[in-house]
């Protein structure tokens, strides 16, 4: 059980919930919180003191004061006019990711809302409801308005959701489970809708993606390193002391590991003196995209943590203060870095495909075919990696260096953070899909080397890959080895295969 109070969501905890299905509970503190600064709402409704985001429009119409008697009203029309989204829905666990962020920060008790609001979205996660959530439409400031509208949606009776596996209209849902759509009284509305949590959201389910791919990354160029015979020399743990990144120690470390008992590697002399990059830099290039890496991790703890609703409320000092928390620059930016270095695993594994297949590159067969001429073999293979690469080149574009104001240029800089993180999730899946491809490629050139001579770590993982892609006997609909090999690295666990 994954206890919530705004404030101390772990790493470890999201991974649960969305991975293994953790339920959620919410703490007594915390709920104290959230009813003291509903209290301070009711008072200034009560009062008919006019606030920003309680009893005024929204945006450009900030200065049009709206009647006690239409506040609710209000908060629906907000939600209403702002669930505009389009495109492909987001993935369950994206949408369980939004609603779990969106809890956790309403916990904190800066935005005014009642419990049941919270109790609602709870039962959401504890009963795998997942509201969905077109990907298209957010300018990442202002919040994720349009991508947060739909889950707010649902909580009136509107919209749909994932439920049991379909999608379905949300109204017969919670006939189903006996709830009533909820009404939203004053500032409901804008709390739910206010905030980073969709670009935060596919940037967490995007970095644990990534995080495993890059462990892959490593287990298939060391697989690659014994098809090559590469020089081991390279990485040795002298060498990265002296550079001092201590990303790139932990790579060549690993890879060490993972080569301890090779048979296949070589050392400097005995073939050649050195490896082209692809291979002899790995650690370098490898450690690199895990300093990124750390860097995105760091920034998304602190934002799945963070109060993004504007205007906010304190409860002790009986402020209610407009900001600008809502704005996505920090995870826009981050999400930019994700983006560059996850596409750089794909552009030295394409690199290393090329030196596997490329008979000027290396004793091989041409294109690892098993009968060089008639059969093209692994030949076109490197194209399709070759184009993901190419793709990833234009998706990596920074969509943070973009700003185009709406509001009537009351808001005039926004992040576009969403679309960073879509656009990084992209890239991943094309990474993943050129690991596959290396993967294969590596497998069968090990086979040439001899598969007894390689690792038991690589050679534990060769028997459970080919499984699933089957040794290159003769040509055959290839983009069937990708995707099943794609999938397969997608569902992997390596730990299991470390072990």
């Amino acid at each position: 059980m994954v206890i919530l109070t705004g404030k101390n969501l772990t790493w470890a905890d999201v991974n649960k919930v969305l991975y293994k299905n953790e339920q959620v509970e919410v703490s007594d503190d915390s709920l104290a919180n959230v009813v003291e600064s509903r209290n301070l709402v009711d008072k200034i409704v009560a009062e008919n003191r006019t606030v920003y985001g309680i009893n005024t429009g929204f945006g450009k119409f900030s200065d049009v004061v709206i009647e006690a008697d239409q506040v609710e009203e209000l908060q629906m029309n907000l939600i209403l006019s702002h669930a505009s989204g389009v495109g492909k829905p987001f993935s369950e666990k994206v949408s369980r990711a939004m609603v779990l962020l969106r809890t956790n920060t309403l916990l904190q008790g800066f935005s005014g809302v009642r419990p049941l609001i919270i109790e609602r979205l709870v039962y959401y996660i504890n009963n795998n409801i997942h509201p969905v959530i077109p990907t298209q439409g957010s300018l990442g400031a202002s919040g994720d308005l349009a991508p947060l509208s739909h889950i707010a949606l649902t909580l009136l009776g509107e919209g749909e959701v994932y439920y049991k596996g379909e999608k379905v209209c949300t109204k017969k849902v919670l006939e189903a489970e006996n709830l009533e759509p909820i009404r939203l009284q004053a500032k409901e509305g804008l709390a739910l809708i206010n905030g980073t949590q969709a670009m935060t959201a596919t940037g967490i389910v995007a970095l644990l993606e990534t995080e495993k791919l890059a462990y892959v990354s490593e287990m298939i160029a060391a697989i690659s390193l014994e098809g090559l015979r590469g020089v081991i020399d390279a990485f040795d743990e002298k060498i990265h002391q002296v550079r001092g990144f201590s990303e790139q120690m932990d790579v060549a470390a690993r890879i060490r590991k993972l080569l301890s008992d090779s048979k296949l590697t070589t050392k400097q002399g005995e073939l050649r003196i050195q490896d082209a990059y692809s291979l002899r830099c790995i650690p370098q290039v490898h450690g690199a995209s895990w300093q990124a890496m750390n860097y995105v991790k760091e920034k998304l703890m602190v934002e799945m943590n963070a109060v993004t609703d504007n205007p906010l409320i304190f409860p002790e000092t009986g402020q209610i203060i407009s900001g600008g928390n809502f704005h996505g620059q920090p995870i826009a930016l981050a999400m930019d870095f994700l983006k560059i270095a996850v596409a750089e695993l794909a552009n030295i594994s394409e690199r290393r495909i090329e030196r596997l297949v490329n008979p000027q590159l290396n004793d091989l067969p041409p294109f690892l075919s098993p009968e060089p001429g008639l059969q093209s073999g692994a030949m076109i293979l490197q194209y399709v990696a070759a184009s993901l690469v190419s793709e990833n080149k234009t998706l990596a574009h920074p969509a943070s260096v973009d700003s185009i104001p709406s509001s009537a240029n009351q808001e005039d800089h926004v992040s576009m953070g969403t679309i960073a993180a879509r656009h990084a999730y992209e890239i991943i899946q094309n990474v993943r899909r050129v690991l596959a491809i290396e993967c294969i490629c590596a497998l069968q050139a090990v086979e040439y080397r001899g598969i007894e001579k390689m690792s038991s770590a690589t050679r534990k993982f060769y028997a459970e890959a080919r499984k699933i892609v089957p040794s290159i006997t003769k040509d055959r609909v290839f983009s069937i080895d990708i995707e099943n090999m794609t999938q397969w690295l997608k569902n992997l666990d390596m730990e299991n295969l470390r072990s």
